[in-house]
């Protein structure tokens, strides 16, 4: 709701491209739906485990993944149109590293809440028994993060020129 309401404030003086809204309502779903069922039981990818042989409910990686390619995108178009970072290799590799830091303190964020509420610590988690959890959703925003630049990048260039501003082609 508050990224609602920042969006909303922001619409007329630092409208996004058409592409960040999209992506930041797909971010949306995402979260809702996790939210709705928790990440552990989205009945979809309950379904899917068969399908492709896994062991767990693999929703919160998809959810994981968003969380670095969305970001990533805000972060891209905020650097360019504030002309922070003018040299695209320091932007994006500032990028990724934003969105792995931010990722990590979303991880540290879920330890202490854990570490708080002992008992529903497991649920909260969602980790599903997998040890390695925390550190494969850390390298899901990564990728996420990673491919929405090498994807998106050019495509996105194009809606900043659409609104008057130079990306990096």
């Amino acid at each position: 709701m508050l990224g609602f309401i920042v969006l909303l404030a922001s619409y007329r003086s630092f409208p996004l491209t058409p592409l960040l809204y999209i992506l930041i309502l797909i971010h949306c779903i995402i979260l809702m739906v996790g939210g709705h069922y928790t990440y552990a039981e989205v009945p979809l990818f309950d379904a899917l485990k068969p399908v492709f042989g896994f062991e767990r409910n693999n929703f919160d990686k998809l959810g994981h993944f968003a969380q670095g390619f969305v970001p990533a995108l805000i972060t891209r178009e905020i650097l360019i149109r504030k002309s922070v970072l003018t040299s695209a290799y320091w932007r994006n590799f500032f990028t990724v590293c934003f969105c792995l830091a931010f990722s990590a303190f979303y991880e540290l964020i879920e330890w202490a809440v854990a570490v708080v509420s002992e008992r529903g610590a497991e649920a909260f988690l969602g980790t599903q028994g997998y040890v390695w959890d925390t550190q494969s959703d850390m390298a899901f925003a990564l990728s996420g993060a990673i491919v929405a630049l090498l994807l998106l990048g050019p495509w996105h260039d194009r809606q900043l020129r659409d609104i008057g501003v130079q990306g990096d082609r």
